[in-house]
């Protein structure tokens, strides 16, 4: 009993082991109950599961609320409610790569797991390491306040740009380092195939593993935002990452309603600029307009809250008519770099 009352990273450890065994029972009851077999999602079945990972989510905030304080709690859902308004974005992006790749809907669910642990690790690393900067020399703060003030003026003025996955390093580097399959081969990352130059049963990537990683890469080019985000409003490891993952591990489960509809959500993107500046700038003024004091968790909620359902709202309005914003994707799934 005293090993789970133990400060790890400043939260007792059986508030990480509780966190932990949440994660893993969604995770299992998801892929061995729900989704046992490679099936296609229906945008029903997605709203349902997502309001039920959501759910989920909210009673952890609650719970966190009632056993560390209202503080850390607004905390929480503060970050929560950022990271899954940009995680939009993100399921734009999964949509362009999935289609790149000719992936069928019945297997982006499973890529979309594998996705997601990887997710939870290299978040994990991402978010140890800010906090490690920050607490090592605290001005670094300043420099991710600048950047998401700096990020939220480029969002809201910058024109769109076209998503070239063909120029993606990673799938470069895969192409050169091994054997690619232009086939899929149902759910399976990797197979067995003769080699196109030796002839001999090499280890093979398909379409799907290469799916998977450009997946994982886009991952960590949005967490560059969100993650700086988050730690501008709590230095908490546990709350950082608690609310990071809570976020995204719904995230599975709305992309096949949000990839239907992404562009309803277009407008979406100037109400989380302003977020982004807004977290940005009051780094700034809780240490040199207060005095280092502590800007009120209450006020930083709300208007989170306020700037994200205003844009939701804004944007379903404004497409009410069907109309969709031009997206375009660059290359497509003949490209000369999937060869092997």
């Amino acid at each position: 009993m005293e090993a789970l009352s133990m400060d790890w990273l400043g939260t007792p450890a059986w508030f990480w082991l509780a966190f932990l065994g949440i994660v893993i029972a969604l995770t299992a009851f998801d892929l061995g109950v729900l989704h046992k077999d490679d099936r296609e999602m229906g945008i029903g079945e997605s709203l349902k599961l997502s309001a039920f990972y959501i759910g989920i989510a909210l009673l952890f905030g609650a719970w966190i609320w009632a056993e560390r304080g209202a503080d850390l709690g607004m905390k929480y859902y503060t970050g929560f409610f950022i990271e899954k308004a940009l995680s939009i974005d993100n399921v734009f992006v999964i949509s362009l790569i999935f289609s790149y790749f000719s992936i069928p809907l019945r297997y982006q669910y499973r890529a979309l797991l594998w996705g997601i642990i990887a997710v939870i690790v290299l978040r994990g690393l991402m978010i140890a390491g800010g906090i490690a900067l920050i607490h090592h020399a605290y001005w670094i703060i300043y420099l991710f306040a600048a950047f998401l003030i700096f990020t939220g003026v480029k969002m809201f003025f910058g024109s769109e740009e076209s998503a070239n996955i063909s120029h993606n390093p990673v799938l470069r580097f895969i192409s050169r380092h091994m054997p690619v399959t232009h086939e899929l081969h149902g759910n399976r990352f990797l197979v067995k195939a003769h080699h196109p130059r030796t002839g001999k049963p090499t280890l093979t990537a398909t379409p799907l593993l290469l799916a998977l990683a450009v997946i994982n890469v886009a991952d960590l080019v949005f967490a560059i935002d969100s993650v700086p985000a988050i730690l501008a409003i709590t230095t908490d490891t546990f709350i950082v990452y608690t609310s990071n993952i809570m976020a995204i591990l719904g995230l599975r489960a709305l992309y096949f309603a949000l990839a239907a509809m992404v562009h309803r959500f277009h407008y979406l993107k100037y109400a989380l600029a302003a977020v982004l500046v807004f977290i940005g700038t009051k780094i700034f003024i809780a240490d040199f307009w207060l005095g280092g004091g502590k800007f009120p968790p209450a006020l930083s909620l709300g208007v989170t809250f306020g700037l994200i359902a205003a844009g939701v709202l804004y944007s379903l309005w404004k497409t009410r008519d069907g109309a969709k914003p031009p997206h375009r994707v660059d290359g497509g799934p003949k490209d000369s770099s999937r060869s092997g």
